[in-house]
């Protein structure tokens, strides 16, 4: 059995004076809410048929029609089934009526009682155009879907009808939906006799519905509407708040990367935003102490400023507990807290800077604790932190871990690209050192030692100074590749070194001889030696002091013309250090490239047009050697041709004094020798 002819058509047609109205769905709830309540509220056994369109509709009110059916046993119950609705008899009467029947598009509710009737009587808008049809749907399931996304859409529903009081109108409603009923269930037909004799009595000569009931209902439901609207506006507002502040930050995170635009923006943004008297951020760790603060935002002119104090965090009662829970905390009151009670460093600190309510969030990344968010309200007042502001500073500190994550990578990729640059430069100067200093030694043996083996014949005078050039050209590559390797042993700490107490006098002479000897042939700057009669004796590996030594004496000598001057100098700095100084009246250093002369591989000159021999490696060891020992070593110079001065300082062994040197002979010698072992005595041997 399948109706189409629609209740409310029926209606208008035989009652014209009724005019429809439009109603949303929330109203049609309101009025149907307002009408069952009267029936549980009153007294009498009166007639009750509702249309619930769809079984899902009618499931949400079936426990109210429990209960109203404990009042009267003429209640009538009509819905579309879909799954387990059908016809039965139980608390009160079900009826199923067909998918395709009109029904299924209508809303009714009447109310018949001893003392008050009351109908109401809709049909949804254009629902037949806009429900979906089973014919365009593959199958029933396909169907049951699409019909289910459309009436989701729920408060925006809109329907058509009648709402009213008169008794007639609600006696001719229940009529048909009655005939309706029996249709679909003859079984009902004695039952439904009944209620029909029950509507024909005393059909006028009984006072109107109150309408009391109904407003009251309806501005109920206009209220709790309201109250979530309210609460949807302010959860908008919130959102949207904290979306904005969110946007502010990841824009500026995007525009720049410097660390401090970041964090200013996001202090300034989350102050303004939750009224705070005073809002700081800054950087620290989970192992610090105390930080300092770098970023604050203040509310009113009036409050102390704390930026650059510094903020104690060893005993803080809320950085510990932020540690522990990995979430933001805070006290609503300081002065009241139990926990800084128990500090009095803390709580002293509170009323210094006039915190009355405090919350402390942390800025974590992968478990690494980064930095904190203090959140201050002044005052004696007490302030109940909101979970919408909680909410937003964990937002913001989950920016902000990303944030300093990202300025410290870009930090860490603009040292790697120093690294690079210098290690560029190092390719660069290896690739020219190596062209000029081993190339030009190897082809000057090469030569003398095709010479020598084309030309048996050669004048014995003549041999001897093939021989010796070669054998200086092999030196000089001798002493790049022992250069190399030295600085690659220092440089990966594959040096054992071993410290003793050592007289400087005896490194120093050391150094002297070994100069000497190398440059035998070499018309040298006078060296003077100024050394106290009395020096402390030293803490270093004498081998590597006296490796220092040398190198910035053959340093000295090689930039200082025959005519200069080379000195010696050694002083007790106050410092549990001796300072050397080795100076010279030669070429001098341009101010800006005091540091740089410590670089490997670096020439003043260039590598390839430089007047002066040498790799370039000779300080980097030394500056290399020197720090192993905790030392310092520096260069000044007033600039090009006004000399050089090249300070180092060594350790003293306690306060213990040497005693002045007689000679060189009658001095304790170091255990352990220079390494280099000089031209002269090769060819002291070939002679």
């Amino acid at each position: 059995m399948s109706i189409s002819t629609s209740v409310l058509e029926a209606l208008l047609q035989a009652q014209p004076q009724l005019r429809s109205q439009i109603y949303f769905k929330p109203s049609l709830i309101a009025l149907s809410h307002a009408m069952e309540d009267q029936v549980l509220a009153g007294v009498g056994e009166p007639l009750v048929i509702a249309n619930f369109q769809q079984e899902r509709f009618y499931r949400q009110e079936a426990h109210r029609y429990r209960r109203i059916a404990a009042q009267t046993p003429h209640v009538y119950v009509l819905a579309a089934p879909e799954t387990e609705f059908k016809n039965a008899s139980g608390h009160y009467e079900t009826i199923a009526f067909a998918p395709t029947d009109e029904l299924k598009h209508e809303w009714h509710l009447v109310v018949v009682g001893e003392q008050y009737a009351s109908c109401l009587v809709c049909r949804e808008r254009d629902a037949i155009a806009s429900t979906p049809s089973p014919e365009g749907c593959k199958n029933q399931n396909e169907w049951s879907v699409l019909q289910t996304s459309f009436l989701e859409m729920d408060q925006s529903r809109r329907f058509e009808g009648v709402w009213t009081f008169d008794r007639q109108v609600s006696c001719w409603v229940a009529n048909l939906l009655l005939d309706r009923i029996v249709g679909y269930r003859p079984e009902l037909a004695a039952k439904v006799a009944q209620a029909k004799l029950k509507l024909q009595q005393n059909l006028s000569g009984f006072p109107q519905a109150d309408p009391g009931p109904f407003a009251e209902r309806l501005v109920t439901y206009l209220q709790a509407g309201q109250y979530k609207l309210l609460k949807a506006y302010s959860s908008i507002a919130i959102q949207e708040r904290k979306e904005r502040l969110i946007n502010s930050i990841t824009d500026t995170i995007r525009r720049s990367l410097h660390l401090d635009e970041i964090l200013q923006v996001a202090t300034s943004e989350l102050g303004q935003a939750l009224g705070l008297c005073r809002c700081m951020i800054y950087r620290c760790k989970a192992t610090d102490t105390a930080a300092t603060i770098s970023h604050e935002f203040l509310g009113s002119s009036a409050l102390a400023s704390v930026a650059q104090q510094t903020w104690p965090l060893q005993n803080h009662p809320l950085f510990q507990e932020v540690l522990e829970k990995r979430s933001p905390v805070w006290m609503e009151n300081t002065q009241s807290s139990p926990r800084l009670q128990a500090v009095p460093e803390i709580l002293a600190l509170a009323q210094e800077w006039q915190i009355g309510s405090w919350l402390m969030a942390p800025v974590f990344y992968n478990d690494r604790l980064l930095g904190l968010i203090e959140l201050h309200h002044c005052g004696a007042q007490t302030y109940r932190w909101q979970q919408d502001e909680i909410a937003l500073v964990e937002a913001i500190a989950t920016q902000l871990g990303v944030a300093l994550i990202q300025a410290e990578a870009y930090a860490n990729l603009e040292d790697l690209n120093e690294q690079l640059e210098a290690l560029d430069r190092t390719r660069s100067n290896l690739i020219a050192i190596t062209g000029h200093e081993l190339r030009t030694p190897l082809s000057t043996i090469q030569i003398c030692l095709e010479s020598l083996a084309q030309e048996p014949d050669m004048p014995l005078e003549l041999r001897q100074v093939m021989l010796n050039t070669a054998l200086d050209d092999a030196e000089r590559l001798r002493e790049l590749v022992q250069d190399f390797l030295t600085l690659s042993r220092l440089e990966s700490g594959r040096v054992e070194w071993h410290p003793e107490p050592l007289p400087l006098g005896e490194c120093v002479d050391l150094a002297l001889s070994s100069v000497r000897s190398r440059q035998a042939e070499v018309s040298l700057p006078q060296i003077t030696t100024c050394l106290p009669s009395e020096l402390p004796l030293v803490q270093a590996d004498g081998e590597w002091l006296v490796e220092v030594l040398s190198k910035l004496l053959d340093n000295a000598c090689k930039f200082t013309p025959t005519q200069g001057q080379v000195t010696i100098e050694a002083q007790d700095n106050q410092n549990q250090m001796l300072e050397v100084t080795i100076g010279d009246t030669g070429r001098g250093i341009e101010p800006n490239r005091l540091e740089a002369v410590f670089d490997r591989f670096y020439q003043e000159e260039g590598a390839l047009r430089r007047t002066t021999g040498g790799t370039g490696l000779g300080l980097a060891i030394c500056r290399q050697i020197v720090q192993n020992w905790g030392g310092q070593i520096w260069a000044q110079s007033d600039g090009k041709d006004l000399g050089s001065q090249f300070r180092f300082t060594i350790p003293i062994v306690g306060n213990t004094k040497a005693q002045p040197a007689e000679s060189a002979s009658e001095t304790r010698q170091p255990t352990r020798r220079p390494r280099n072992r000089t031209r002269a005595k090769r060819r002291t041997t070939l002679k």
